[in-house]
């Protein structure tokens, strides 16, 4: 019963936060608590490994992330869409076939993120389609001997294109390639605290890893509900979310916890194909932008709904300097 209190108690603060920015409308009368539904994906698979390390660092490293990843999403029977680049199976050599071959059963599927994490603003349409038949070299088989159809492309960055022709140009080149393009409402900015960690990992700082692990925990814990009420607000109703991580070291030590926030926040864990089912995501928003944003803010650029994104809260200041330091 305490444990119940104390989640509805964070609950409550976060709805609070998000109705002092305007995103929520907070009333003195208790409400039932929705229940709304998350798909996770994984991007970067099969790890991301930090510069100047030695291979074989990298694929001790990798082997052990994946398997504590691993093991929280299969003790929470949470399905997942794994995103690949090819160049990073290829760096990390048979350990990165290996790790990808668990991500290729039961409610976990192969996905491609392209040859190589490369911003598609300042490729060519042809080169564009030459990194998605490219990233199909290591998971194409993979899936086709598990009687699998690769269903689902991530551009990088989420930059769809910087201009309308190229945007049109390269989601027809995903579509024709048998592929849909996968949105992405929900991010924690997960890279960015990893840099940090990654920087704490490497100068032996247990001290500030763990500063750095509780940081991006109480931010994930804002980012959640602010982008479920940021939809809402502007599709007018509940609709399915869908998480950004990425295959890396600070997941691989706090993941139990992030997905307990979605527990706490009353959240059940669907598929991606059965988050992207919903009416919402039958077509990708028609808007070009040389950045990423989530799907959130380009559904409000194009219903013309004004989003003030200076509301959403940054993450620490002290993280992003962390590696930075004097």
């Amino acid at each position: 019963m305490k444990k119940k209190t104390a989640t509805v108690h964070r609950y409550t603060e976060a709805l609070l936060q998000l109705g002092a920015l305007g995103l929520f409308s907070v009333t003195a009368q208790a409400a039932p608590l929705p229940e709304h539904q998350v798909a996770v994906t994984f991007d970067d698979l099969p790890y991301v490994m930090p510069g100047k390390t030695s291979r074989s660092d990298n694929q001790k490293d990798a082997l052990a992330a994946n398997r504590a990843i691993l093991a929280a999403l299969r003790h929470d029977a949470v399905p997942v869409t794994a995103f690949v680049n090819e160049d990073k199976v290829q760096a990390l050599g048979s350990p990165g076939t290996e790790i990808l071959a668990q991500w290729n059963q039961g409610a976990l599927a192969l996905a491609n993120h392209a040859a190589h994490h490369v911003d598609s603003n300042v490729l060519t349409p042809a080169q564009f389609e030459n990194e998605i038949k490219e990233g199909e070299r290591s998971i194409g088989p993979l899936a086709h001997k598990a009687g699998r159809k690769l269903e689902f492309f991530r551009f990088p960055f989420n930059h769809v294109g910087d201009t309308e022709p190229k945007r049109i140009a390269l989601s027809e080149i995903v579509r024709r390639l048998g592929y849909r393009q996968a949105a992405t409402t929900i991010d924690v900015e997960d890279y960015l605290f990893n840099d940090a960690y990654e920087c704490a990992h490497s100068a032996e700082n247990s001290a500030d890893e763990a500063r750095i692990r509780q940081a991006y925990i109480d931010y994930a814990r804002i980012e959640i509900p602010y982008y479920q009420a940021l939809d809402e607000k502007i599709m007018g109703r509940d609709v399915p979310a869908v998480m950004l991580f990425h295959d890396n070291r600070l997941n691989a030590a706090v993941l139990p916890q992030i997905l307990d926030l979605f527990r706490q926040q009353h959240y059940r864990f669907v598929t991606l194909a059965q988050a992207q089912s919903d009416p919402a995501f039958t077509q990708e928003p028609k808007i070009a932008t040389k950045f990423g944003p989530m799907w959130g803010y380009r559904w409000a650029q194009e219903r013309h709904i004004p989003i003030d994104g200076r509301l959403e809260q940054e993450p620490p200041e002290w993280v992003r300097l962390y590696c930075h330091k004097p």
